[in-house]
């Protein structure tokens, strides 16, 4: 259980540094963190046992994750239609 806590550790300072990064415009990465937190609350609220804001936090990771690959699928999208176009 103990490596699976540095997995999430691992996961949310990529996920910060994500952010920084992203950090001027709308984009994926911000449109992730925003679903997943709303996804993460309601799991989190219809949850046996109680309100669990870890749920939040995990589920908000995954989405700014998402977000970063999809804006790296964007730019690797973009870059194959340049060099198709040459």
């Amino acid at each position: 259980m103990q490596s699976l806590n540095i997995i999430w550790k691992v996961l949310a300072i990529l996920a910060f540094i994500s952010l920084f990064v992203y950090w001027k415009k709308r984009n994926a990465v911000w449109g992730g963190l925003t679903i997943g937190i709303i996804i993460g609350l309601l799991i989190a609220l219809f949850k046996k046992g109680g309100f669990d804001w870890y749920i939040v936090l995990k589920v908000g990771i995954i989405g700014v994750l998402f977000g970063v690959f999809s804006e790296l699928l964007s730019k690797i999208g973009e870059f194959l239609k340049k060099r198709r176009s040459q």
